[in-house]
């Protein structure tokens, strides 16, 4: 049979494979669960992890530009998604939607990439779980600076006693919990999800008004503190494949601070922002999805975006620049500031918070791994769903195992840019294919539209490039070691077993669904 690789899945396919008895979910969220889902793995990552690191180390009491930035970015992102989520309600997220517009080779691309940043989410968030637990359990027993309740061995790789090589035991410990919860069911887990959102909200406003009280306005001065060299300003590993791809390229010196500090701090502070997409791989689980996918993803952008901007305001004004810390920040904030009950609260919200980031993710991997099976590109049968609880449980299964390895067994802060340029990649994607489906199919119904058109997608797609070139070289070296890997799976497997090649249903009645023209016989493509 001949290769093609841009041969596209039918909307109407799409649909119609999210029907069938065997690999059908259950609908059962609605708008504000939808909202909820996007809040409770946007807020997390970005505010408990991100925030100080950012503001140390590229751009100062201007992090809170970065957050912009990045927010702008991916809002206009999100208008594309809601787009798409809309006119193909189906599990999956921009692999589906790639699928539909662009063809088979781009969404195994998408796809490829999206299973790197999700499963890279999941652990580097559970590494920051585990890091806010042992740093919990210091706070409530009065443990002495340096000193932990946790064996350095199986604690977080980040404590600073830590040796070479430990086992995150505690991470390990809440994917597995999580990953038992997941497959039990969609409502159950976003049950758990709602209580401990609603928690997480109240304790980052309990941050921002606590905070108020310990503001210097002489710490916000200079906002934009002058470009410096990064060996000037105490700050290592900077250069060589650490350094923006940007900054290699131009062969200009590592700088931080400044403008260009402040966009490097948007290509970092971006992962804070990960998860409104993840709304979108639910789709064939929401009650409503033409007109309440929108709302989740919108909505949720836009209350995580303005208790981004401020909790990195109150942070920025608590501490100077060099003094913020890189670990924990919020709470250890507090803590140098002689406010150690006001730590241990921040501690107990984000342990809460972080618990949620890694659940959404969680599901959101395995939706997007199912409708990738469903569509023959990985072996079918693991998007079997299992008959009482209704969920993927053998993909849920082989992705919990494969999280708690990595979260486990990878030193700290070596994931967060990977799960970003797998991110802003997909945007880019995600962006074009809104364009390319309206000229291919203007007739299809879209309960939401991305205004300003191409304006709007153009834009996304190029402030997403810009954002990854502030990304280390050694990022984009590891990306497209995992993009080639990626393509020889594709050619040697996913190719010749995708259902647009075999012509295999979902359903045993196979001649029913081809007469219908839903599918196409593969002797006819």
């Amino acid at each position: 049979m001949s290769l093609n690789l841009l041969r596209t899945k039918s909307i109407e396919q799409s649909l119609a494979d999210a029907d069938e008895p065997e690999y059908q979910l259950k609908r059962t969220l609605s708008a504000l669960d939808l909202a909820v889902f996007g809040i409770g793995v946007i807020i997390g990552a970005g505010i408990f992890t991100l925030t100080g690191r950012a503001a140390h180390n590229t751009a100062g009491p201007a992090v809170i530009l970065s957050f912009v930035i990045a927010a702008v970015c991916c809002a206009l992102a999100a208008m594309c998604y809601a787009e798409f989520a809309s006119t193909v309600p189906v599990s999956g997220s921009a692999y589906t939607f790639s699928y539909a517009a662009l063809g088979e080779i781009f969404a195994w691309i998408i796809g490829w990439d999206l299973i790197l940043e999700m499963f890279l989410a999941v652990s580097v968030v559970a590494q920051g779980w585990s890091a806010y637990f042992g740093t919990f359990l210091d706070q409530i027993t009065g443990q002495p600076a340096g000193s932990h309740v946790l064996p350095d061995i199986i604690a977080n790789g980040g404590n600073g006693n830590a040796p070479a090589f430990n086992v995150d035991l505690m991470a390990i410990c809440l994917i597995i919990v999580l990953g038992v919860l997941m497959i039990i069911g969609i409502k159950e887990s976003m049950a758990v999800n709602r209580v401990l959102v609603v928690l997480k909200i109240c304790i980052v406003l309990f941050v921002i008004f606590a905070g108020i009280a310990f503001i210097n306005r002489d710490n916000w001065s200079p906002f934009i503190p002058a470009a410096i060299s990064a060996e000037e300003a105490g700050i290592t590993q900077t250069g060589g494949l650490t350094q923006p791809l940007l900054q290699w390229f131009t062969g200009s010196q590592p700088m931080v601070y400044g403008v260009g500090g402040i966009f490097a701090g948007a290509a970092l502070v971006f992962f804070a922002y990960i998860g409104f997409d993840v709304v979108a791989t639910t789709a064939e689980e929401a009650k409503n999805p033409k007109k309440d996918l929108p709302k989740g993803i919108i909505g949720s952008l836009v209350v995580c975006t303005v208790l981004y901007c401020v909790v990195a305001l109150v942070i920025t004004g608590m501490l100077p620049t060099a003094e913020i810390p890189q670990s924990a920040a919020l709470a250890t904030a507090f803590a140098l500031k002689g406010a150690p009950w006001i730590a241990i609260v921040v501690s107990a919200g984000a342990v809460c918070g972080l618990t949620t980031v890694v659940l959404t993710m969680l599901i959101g991997s395995t939706r997007l791994i199912f409708a990738m099976s469903r569509d023959g590109l990985f072996p079918m049968g693991l998007a079997k769903v299992h008959p009482k609880f209704r969920t993927p449980w053998v993909i849920a299964t082989i992705v919990t195992v494969l999280c708690l390895v990595v979260a486990g067994f990878t030193p700290v802060g070596v994931l967060e840019e990977m799960v970003n340029i797998g991110t802003l990649f997909a945007f880019l994607i995600v962006s074009v294919a809104v364009l390319v489906l309206r000229k291919r199919r203007p007739d299809l119904p879209r309960p939401f539209r991305v205004p300003f058109v191409p304006v709007v997608p153009v834009l996304a797609a190029i402030i997403c490039f810009y954002l990854m070139l502030n990304l280390a070289v050694e990022t984009w070296l590891r990306f497209l070691v995992w993009m080639v890997l990626g393509l020889v799976i594709y050619f040697a497997y996913s190719h010749w077993h995708a259902r647009l090649h075999t012509g295999k249903a979902l359903s045993s009645d196979v001649e029913e669904i081809i007469h219908s023209g839903v599918l196409t016989p593969p002797e006819n493509r």
